[in-house]
């Protein structure tokens, strides 16, 4: 049996079936593989007939001359994706007796691996996203960039393929993969800060690990030259859209004062080896000025982290590291060029054995360094007026740079613990004013239970105080992904409109009630909708104990009260009591906020309202007489709305009209009188004409 099982678990390894036992056949890739149905294969043993049954099933059957049948039957099982049931489908073999051989088993095995082989080429199943969350996400950002820059036509087309490819090698400076190199550059660059100093003051570790070393350094010039090309080829934003025009990105490279850095930095100065040996680490001090990459990297760890206070703190001790790693080896320097042993300042002789070796010279000058550095002294005084000089600047350095760091980690711890310090001075408050109006203690005690449970739930951030210096519409995308399961089970926000939607999970307010707390009781006003986040809410008698019913996590309560229904037999009141079981975590949407919302929203809020009646309705809630009644007096008021909208625009059309009409009546007034004036310029010219000499003169004849 297992020896004709084996070609089986070629295909899937995980679980298979053969006779009455059942095991589940989960293909990683979808079956979608064939275009005929049926495969035959014979051999001189027996018939294998390959064939699809259903959606994405495969029937493998094997039929030996004169013998009997045995059948596989393989099935996909549905991805997390599909809307289809989670039920497994079940598989099933038939057995009856031994049958194939060696031979068969090699043929049959070989098929399968190959129908393995070619499943595997198929691609994943793209995941389906949310129909709810579609309708306030318009298309990628992505997208309709690549839409922006393309829009030049038939232009940039025609540039050919090649210029397509190459704009794939333009790096988005928001992306993962700059940040990810950016990660690669820090390295080299750390790498030169602490090793090269280190290798220019102490001989021994530059000539004990040479080889080591020329292998690092020419590593990290590739990674600064690859680094120019990237940045070269790194984008920015104009207009709010990335840039991928490689003349604008190199111009704009070129012109800062990165680019003149990261030139220098990998100008082949260790050349110089040649004339003045290799042990010369000093002559590539040029590779530190690829500094600013590093501090980018930092800067960008420190927005993308999930705990930037302590980021913060490890780059700070990292600084305080370096700082104390520099200022020891130039203390070794200044040992060497005055003389080991000289004085009780310098460094030891080296010819001690107990001084000479490597690891106690670099030790030494460490501790040496951080005694200094931390203004704590203890350590031999200075002999010459260079070392007083050196000591001096050590102490100035120690007082400015590390008083400003250790002045920072306290902010640092002081930011970390502010979230607990101003809840404990709201704790204190409250504590003040229940002492003050003496309040019992089972009150106090469970107030102060109540602040407990939110410290330890981490509910005490103020959402909308977190949050307020996002603009309206990112802060509504978050409040939707974070609430979108609870938002989805509500029944009057299925049909939603988003604008209106985006308007409604603003205004909601979370609010935490403890246990036996009434969120609600029966003949009460309903002025608010409540949504179930977290906890248990039992529907219970007059007396508070006997329970109806229980509303859990994604039920919600109270939205049809808001809404104001014509002839709701509930009208705005409560029909039942709701009390917390134990600690609640609810949304509320109160009335005013909701008709706020649907002021500037007519369709949605006639939408809402007709979902609330149909609710109504099934619930048998809904008063029919009363219902058609007030849509009557609402046809009413639509009328007598539509009458007063047509008067306006009949005053507007009588306006423009009688402006019209006065224009007009200007403008034959105006006609009017310039035919008149030159019917009595043609009158003179037919009384005097051209060379008459009028007896009353010149004056007389220009008279009219």
């Amino acid at each position: 049996m297992e020896r004709q099982l084996g070609f089986v678990s070629l295909l899937c390894p995980e679980r298979w079936v053969w006779g009455r036992q059942k095991f589940l056949v989960p293909l990683r890739e979808q079956l979608r593989v064939w275009k005929v149905t049926k495969a035959l294969f014979s051999w001189k043993r027996g018939v294998v007939l390959l064939s699809m049954v259903g959606d994405g099933g495969l029937l493998l059957s094997f039929i030996s001359q004169g013998g009997p049948l045995a059948v596989w039957s393989l099935y996909r099982l549905p991805s997390v994706d599909d809307d289809v049931s989670s039920e497994l489908q079940r598989v099933a073999a038939l057995e009856d007796a031994d049958h194939p051989k060696k031979g068969a088993l090699s043929r049959i095995a070989r098929l399968v691996m190959a129908v393995r082989g070619w499943a595997k080429k198929g691609r994943k199943e793209e995941e389906r996203p949310d129909s709810f969350l579609e309708r306030f996400r318009g298309p990628d950002v992505k997208a309709l960039a690549s839409e922006s820059a393309t829009a030049g036509g038939d232009g940039l087309a025609g540039q050919g393929r090649k210029k397509k490819k190459w704009k794939v090698l333009v790096m988005d400076p928001a992306g993962k993969w700059y940040y990810r190199w950016l990660l690669v550059i820090a390295v080299p660059v750390l790498y030169n800060w602490c090793m090269l100093v280190a290798r220019a003051c102490f001989n021994d570790l530059q000539r004990r690990y040479l080889l080591c070393w020329l292998l690092l350094d020419y590593l990290a010039d590739g990674i600064y030259i690859m680094d120019i090309v990237i940045r070269m080829n790194t984008g920015f934003l104009e207009q709010g859209l990335l840039v991928k025009d490689f003349k604008k990105l190199r111009a704009k490279y070129f012109a800062t004062l990165q680019f003149k850095l990261d030139i220098l930095s990998i100008l082949p100065t260790d050349l110089a080896y040649f004339a003045v040996g290799i042990h010369r680490p000093e002559l590539r001090f040029n590779r530190l000025l690829h500094f600013p990459r590093m501090f980018e990297f930092f800067d960008r760890t420190e927005t993308r982290t999930s705990y930037p206070n302590i980021f913060r703190i490890c780059n700070l001790v990292m600084y305080i590291l370096v700082i104390i790693h520099w200022n020891a080896c130039i203390y070794y320097a200044i040992s060497k060029a005055i003389g080991f042993g000289e004085d009780t300042w310098v460094y030891p002789n080296i010819s001690d054995p107990e001084y000479g070796y490597l690891t106690r010279e670099y030790v030494y000058c460490l501790y040496w360094s951080t005694l200094t550095l931390t203004t704590i002294g203890e350590t031999p005084p200075p002999v010459r007026d260079e070392e007083y000089l050196f000591v001096i600047f050590d102490f100035l350095i120690g007082v400015l740079i590390f008083a400003t760091i250790v002045g920072n980690v306290g902010s640092m711890i002081s930011n970390m613990n502010a979230t607990r310090a101003e809840f404990q001075a709201k704790i204190d408050a409250v504590k003040h004013y229940m002492h003050f109006r003496k309040v019992s203690k089972e009150m106090e005690a469970k107030v102060i239970r109540w602040f407990d449970y939110l410290w330890t739930n981490k509910k005490t951030v103020d959402e909308w105080e977190v949050l307020k210096n996002l603009p309206d519409k990112l802060r509504a995308e978050i409040a939707i992904n974070v609430h979108l399961e609870t938002l989805k089970k509500v029944r009057i926000f299925q049909d939603c409109e988003a604008g209106l939607l985006v308007e409604l999970v603003l205004k909601l307010r979370p609010q935490v009630f403890s246990p036996g707390d009434y969120i609600c009781r029966k003949g009460d006003i309903g002025k608010e909708m409540y949504i179930i986040k977290e906890g248990k809410l039992a529907v219970v008698a007059d007396d508070g104990i006997t329970q109806y019913a229980i509303l859990t996590a994604g039920c919600c309560f109270g939205e049809i009260s808001i809404l104001n229904i014509k002839g709701s037999k509930m009208g705005n009141r409560r029909t039942a009591n709701i009390r917390s079981i134990g600690y609640s975590d609810l949304f509320c949407l109160s009335k005013d906020d909701l008709m706020e919302a649907v002021t500037e929203y007519p369709d949605a809020k006639r939408v809402l309202e007709e979902r609330g009646r149909e609710i109504l309705t099934k619930e048998g809630l809904l008063d029919e007489a009363a219902a058609a009644e007030s849509m009557e007096a609402m046809d009413v008021g639509q009328k007598l709305d539509r009458l007063e909208t047509s008067l306006e625009t009949l005053n507007a059309r009588f306006s423009r009209l009688l402006a019209e009409y006065d224009a007009t009546q200007m403008k034959l007034k105006q006609r009017l009188t310039s035919l008149e004036t030159k019917l009595k310029e043609d009158k003179q010219e037919e009384l005097f004409p051209e060379g008459f000499i009028s007896p009353l003169g010149e004056e007389e004849k220009t008279k009219p």
